[in-house]
């Protein structure tokens, strides 16, 4: 029995240490260590930020100066020189394309009138007249066809 008497009186004492330890006194003690170590972090934190809110700060700050320029550049563009250019462009470049097209059509008359006048050398009477007809038809036709451009 001695061995269960010892077990009981061991439980007290452990419950009497734990009440001690609980006691109002100590939850006191411990609830303002506690607060005291929160405002110490809270104060900290306040009189010296760290440097991620200062990063943030200071990325806030770099995206405005960044947008800022940006919106300034934009309105440093000249839009109405640039329609004006894309027209002329678009103008010329339909008038060019006459041109080229006269171009090469006339590359090609020289070509054929040199053919012809190789041809000339190998053929009969004949066929010189209907060619030189149909060269002078082909050439008329060019002509109209440039006055309805010009």
């Amino acid at each position: 029995m001695e061995g269960g008497k010892m077990e009981k009186l061991q439980q007290q004492q452990y419950w009497r240490a734990v009440r001690s330890l609980l006691s109002y006194k100590n939850a006191t003690i411990v609830v303002c260590l506690l607060n005291i170590v929160s405002a110490l972090i809270l104060l900290q934190g306040f009189l010296f930020p760290s440097p991620s809110s200062r990063l943030a700060s200071s990325s806030k700050a770099l995206y405005r100066n960044i947008k800022e320029s940006e919106d300034i550049r934009r309105s440093m563009v000249p839009v109405d020189l640039i329609r004006r250019v894309r027209e002329i462009r678009k103008d010329v470049s339909v008038e060019s394309e006459p041109v080229k097209q006269k171009d090469v059509k006339q590359t090609a008359a020289e070509d054929l009138i040199s053919r012809l006048n190789n041809f000339h050398s190998y053929s009969d009477v004949g066929n010189v007249k209907a060619l030189e007809e149909w060269r002078k038809r082909k050439m008329e036709r060019a002509k109209q066809r440039s006055m309805l451009w010009n």
